[in-house]
């Protein structure tokens, strides 16, 4: 599956089937019987999208169980994943205990926070995204009969182009403090989309703001390693989509410089950091490699 310049998808597709992989992790956490997150969407989402794989995952024909006395793959993805999430619950749940009334979830996906997280009265959250993919999430959780807990306004565009006009004009106040999260999104933008990213984010940031991210440190497997390394897992799991090849290459900044020499207070904790924080172990094999050290970001403005 190879990216061009000018690429979209959908939820069953490139970039997009990668949404509804998390989601279907996201599924799976909430069944767990000291459950992280709560998503009571996430499964219902994964069925729409109809990807064969990912519904038998949700529907229990592949489940996360212990072999051998050794965890399985998909109970590594789904632990981790899970992690990830409670990451960016707490930061906006954080962000709105502070007063900030405006969120902003980039790359939104099959995200439901606007459905599950109780958000304080008068809360605005914005799901930037691909015009295919908000269409469906919404029309999608219309049926479901799902009601947001907070006001959802959807501002469908890509990335790519200029989404900052397009969120101004959907009513977002860049005068007052905002939440923004880029959850599972760097590797997906070129290196130069990324700075342009966080030059965006800067410029609507009044202060006070916030921002919640992660990366990748330059230490460690290339994109195009770690896009195979993310296909090659879920392969052998029996996932007939290709997930390699949708990370782009290049060099890129890093992440906590970028944000710093901006103006962001910075604190940070890795993947293998954030188990501990939430009382899970992580794992210690060859397997989870290339988790052990993805950096989660909080920066304030």
């Amino acid at each position: 599956m190879t990216r061009s310049e000018r690429d979209t998808w959908d939820l069953a597709s490139s970039v997009g089937a990668t949404a509804t992989m998390v989601a279907a992790a996201r599924a799976l956490a909430t069944e767990d019987a000291d459950p992280l997150i709560n998503d009571p969407f996430a499964a219902d989402l994964v069925r729409a999208v109809g990807i064969d794989f990912f519904t038998r995952v949700v529907d229990g024909e592949i489940r996360p169980t212990a072999e051998n006395g050794r965890t399985p793959e998909l109970q590594r993805e789904t632990d981790s994943l899970a992690v990830r999430t409670r990451f960016f619950d707490d930061f906006f749940a954080d962000a709105s205990a502070a007063g900030i009334g405006q969120a902003v979830i980039l790359a939104a996906g099959l995200d439901a926070r606007a459905y599950r997280l109780k958000w304080p009265p008068g809360s605005v959250v914005y799901e930037v995204d691909q015009p295919r993919v908000v269409e469906f999430k919404t029309a999608t959780m219309a049926r479901l009969g799902a009601q947001p807990t907070a006001e959802r306004r959807t501002v469908s565009i890509d990335l790519r182009e200029d989404w900052p006009t397009v969120l101004r004009s959907s009513g977002f106040d860049d005068t007052k403090p905002a939440a923004w999260s880029a959850e599972g999104l760097l590797m997906y933008l070129p290196p130069e989309a990324q700075d342009r990213l966080f030059d965006h984010i800067t410029a609507l940031s009044a202060p006070g703001s916030r921002l919640a991210t992660e990366y990748h440190p330059a230490d460690g497997p290339t994109m195009a390693e770690r896009a195979q390394l993310l296909n090659d897992r879920w392969a052998n799991l029996g996932c007939d989509v290709d997930l390699s090849g949708l990370f782009y290459e290049g060099e890129r900044s890093n992440v906590v410089d970028y944000l710093s020499d901006r103006g962001w207070q910075v604190t940070t904790r890795t993947r293998r950091e954030l188990f501990g924080d939430y009382g899970r172990t992580f794992p210690e094999d060859d397997a989870v490699a290339a988790f052990r050290n993805i950096v989660s970001v909080t920066a304030v403005r």
